[in-house]
C-alpha cells in the first residue's frame, strides 16, 4: 500500500496572505505551530513554512525559523519540515540563512520567472549557493518548477553534482504571468520528470487560488503527491473562506479516498523521499 501512498504537503502561511484575506491565516510562530499540528493530525506530512516579523511582513530571519522548527518538532513529531528560501522573504544569500538549522527539506527555485507584479529573480550564482548550502547541511531540496525549463535545469544540476540526490520536483501552476493551469502541460511535466529521473520518481503539484483543488485532483489521480494550504488559497470554495489549513488538508484526503490512494503516514512519506528522522526538540 505504501507504494501508492500520497504525501500531502501543507503550505501554512506563505509571504502574501494576511488576516485581512482570511482570519485563519497563521502569522505568529504560536499560530503556525497550532495550525500545523491540526493539519498534521488531518493527514499532512510535510509542512512548507515561511515566517513573518512582528508587523506580519515576510522575513528570512533564522531565529524565527529556529523557533518554528523547534515547535514543529515538538508538537508534530515525525512530520517533515520544509523551510522556504523564496524571494519574497529576503534578498540574496539572506534567503538561505536558515539552512544551517538543518531542516528536513527546503524549497529551491532553479530559475527565474514572472510573478504577478515583479520578476521572481533566481540568479545562477544564488541558485548554486543555495544548492551548495542545502548539500552541506543535509537538507533535501524541493525543486519548485514554475516552468518546464526549471525541470530541465534541475536535471543538469543533478547530472553535474550540484544536486547530489535525485530531485523531488513540484510543479507550480496558476501563478499569474507564469505557467497557467493547462492539462497538456501538466501531463508533459510528468512525462519529462519520469524521462529525466526515472519512472518511479516521486513528484508533487501545487495550484494557486481556485486552481488548488484542480491540481490536487490532477496530482492525486495521476500518482503524484499534493500540496494544499492557506499560502496558496484562502477559500474552501468560491463563496467560503477556508476555516483552517486542516480543512484544506481534509479536502485533499477526500480526493485520496476518491482515487483509492492511502494518505501517507509520516513514516511512509520519509520512506518515499528517502529522509531519515531528525532529532526532536
Amino acid at each position: 500500500m505504501s507504494d501508492n501512498a500520497c504525501i500531502i504537503c501543507v503550505a501554512i502561511t506563505g509571504s502574501l496572505p494576511g488576516k485581512d484575506n482570511n482570519p485563519a491565516v497563521p502569522i505568529t510562530i504560536e499560530e503556525q505551530i497550532e495550525s500545523t499540528q491540526e493539519a498534521f493530525e488531518a493527514g499532512a506530512t510535510i509542512a512548507h513554512c515561511h515566517v513573518r516579523d512582528d508587523a506580519g511582513k515576510p522575513t528570512s530571519d533564522p531565529d524565527r525559523f529556529a523557533r518554528l522548527l523547534e515547535g514543529l518538532r515538538r508538537h508534530c513529531p515525525g512530520m517533515i519540515v520544509q523551510l522556504s528560501t523564496g524571494g519574497r522573504s529576503g534578498a540574496g544569500r539572506d534567503r538561505g540563512g536558515m539552512l544551517r538549522l538543518s531542516p528536513d527539506m527546503a524549497s529551491l527555485a532553479v530559475g527565474s520567472n514572472n510573478f504577478p507584479n515583479r520578476v521572481y529573480e533566481n540568479s545562477p550564482e544564488l541558485v548554486d549557493w543555495l544548492a551548495a548550502e542545502m548539500a552541506a547541511h543535509g537538507v533535501m531540496p524541493e525543486i519548485e518548477a514554475f516552468d518546464l525549463s526549471h525541470i530541465l535545469q534541475a536535471a543538469i544540476m543533478h547530472k553535474d553534482g550540484r544536486l547530489p540526490n535525485r530531485p523531488y520536483v513540484q510543479f507550480v501552476m496558476g501563478v499569474k504571468n507564469a505557467m497557467p493551469v493547462d492539462r497538456d502541460v501538466f501531463d508533459y511535466y510528468i512525462h519529462t520528470v519520469k524521462r529525466l529521473f526515472g519512472q518511479d520518481v516521486p513528484w508533487c503539484a501545487a495550484g494557486i487560488g481556485p486552481n488548488q483543488i484542480v491540481l490536487n485532483e490532477w496530482a492525486i489521480s495521476s500518482g503524484g503527491h499534493a500540496r494544499t494550504g492557506l499560502e496558496d488559497n484562502v477559500r474552501i470554495d468560491r463563496d467560503t473562506l477556508a476555516p483552517s489549513n486542516a480543512a484544506l488538508v481534509r479536502r485533499a484526503v477526500d480526493l485520496c479516498d476518491k482515487y483509492e490512494r492511502p494518505v501517507a503516514t509520516w513514516q511512509q512519506a520519509r520512506g518515499i523521499l528517502g529522509l531519515t528522522e531528525r532529532g526532536s526538540a
